[in-house]
């Protein structure tokens, strides 16, 4: 069966695979962290609101479950496996055979996710490969959907922001932290897109009755880009970029056509998106704080901040500049993770993450 509503190619830029130094399997502690802080509150949705006699109508005896943006694990077995126990805690014995189907870009290092699989995992495995902006999976299919640290990546770049002639260019910076308001709304036009979108898709294949779990990053109201985590690293990086067409190495009209196309909603963002949907009802929504629980990153090596961005990030980077740009980054990067840590130790890390629960109507 064909997809209708992939009428384009979203933009792709996987996380870095295999099981290497700047692998994501081995440099991913943040994302751990995170869903780490999700699960009590994850335990408790489905305890709370999940109802098997919803699921009486499915078309078979499988209990569905999709990781939206898996990457290549060990995270995503951690979050199906959190997942499957919280449901057995509440069915028991009734439940039925598991089924799990682990989505992300058809770029993805599938190879090293299915070879690390959980060899005593009591569930049946898939992998989906294609853009969650868009339908994956038959109608009322799904009973649970996930998505750790995923839908903050928009499916392309405001176009505008590397048009010199468009207000919101934004010459000389890779990101909008500390941009022009025309800048900033260009992104946030593009998730509010890209996100009316993504719950269209997930509205048809999850059952009615059926759950959906987002972990996003998130700003709290009152605190600028500026001031949080994830813009000050971008920031930095920005920078390093800036620096190096300084010396020739690039151009600046090269780092003027790019940025990382990577956006920051607010609680109150994502909850006017879910009413205006109309097909789910919020469960639960909660800012937490996983960057309090993190301070190994910031605190531990320098060396281990610059692996955790470089297994996160040199996808985008490589597309645009090249292998050996790359190289000079990161390698800068290294050599300067003090400053940056140094700016995170002063950050914003309260409220950070949002933890999303819908349930289908």
């Amino acid at each position: 069966m064909s997809n209708n509503n992939a009428t384009s190619v979203p933009e792709a830029y996987p996380m870095n695979g295999g099981d290497g130094t700047y692998s994501y399997t081995k440099n991913s502690s943040y994302q751990k962290a995170a869903a780490n802080v999700a699960k009590t509150l994850i335990d408790e949705a489905i305890a709370e609101k999940l109802d098997i006699e919803d699921f009486s109508s499915a078309s078979s005896s499988a209990f569905r479950i999709a990781d939206l943006g898996c990457s290549v694990g060990p995270n995503t077995f951690a979050c199906v496996q959190n997942i499957i126990e919280a449901v057995k805690q509440k069915y028991g014995s009734q439940m039925p055979d598991f089924h799990v189907f682990f989505n992300d870009h058809a770029a993805n290092d599938f190879n090293t996710l299915f070879a690390s699989l959980p060899p005593e995992r009591h569930y049946f495995a898939a992998g989906v490969p294609g853009s969650f902006h868009g339908r994956l999976f038959p109608e009322a299919s799904l009973h649970f959907a996930h998505s750790s640290y995923a839908t903050h990546w928009l499916s392309k770049l405001p176009e505008e922001v590397t048009n010199k002639n468009s207000p919101a260019w934004n010459k000389g910076k890779i990101y909008y932290t500390t941009s022009p308001d025309q800048v900033f709304n260009a992104f946030a036009a593009q998730f509010r897109t890209d996100m009316a979108i993504f719950l269209e898709a997930r509205a048809k294949e999850l059952a009615a009755g059926g759950m959906m779990v987002l972990i996003m990053q998130t700003i709290p109201d009152g605190i600028h880009q500026s001031r949080i985590p994830s813009g000050i690293m971008f920031d930095f990086l920005g920078s390093i970029l800036m620096e190096i067409a300084k010396e020739g190495l690039i151009s600046e009209e090269e780092v003027d056509s790019f940025n990382i196309p990577v956006y920051t909603t607010t609680p109150n963002e994502m909850a006017e998106l879910v009413e205006r949907n109309g097909s789910f009802s919020i469960v639960k929504m909660e800012s937490t704080s996983p960057w309090l629980k993190v301070g190994h990153i910031v605190n531990n090596t320098e060396q281990r901040l610059a692996r955790e961005l470089r297994a996160g990030m040199e996808g985008v980077f490589k597309t645009h500049f090249g292998s050996d740009i790359v190289d000079q980054v990161f390698d800068r990067l290294n050599d300067k993770s003090g400053q940056l840590i140094n700016q995170l130790e002063s950050s914003h890390r309260q409220g950070t993450q949002l933890f999303l629960a819908l349930k289908r109507k």
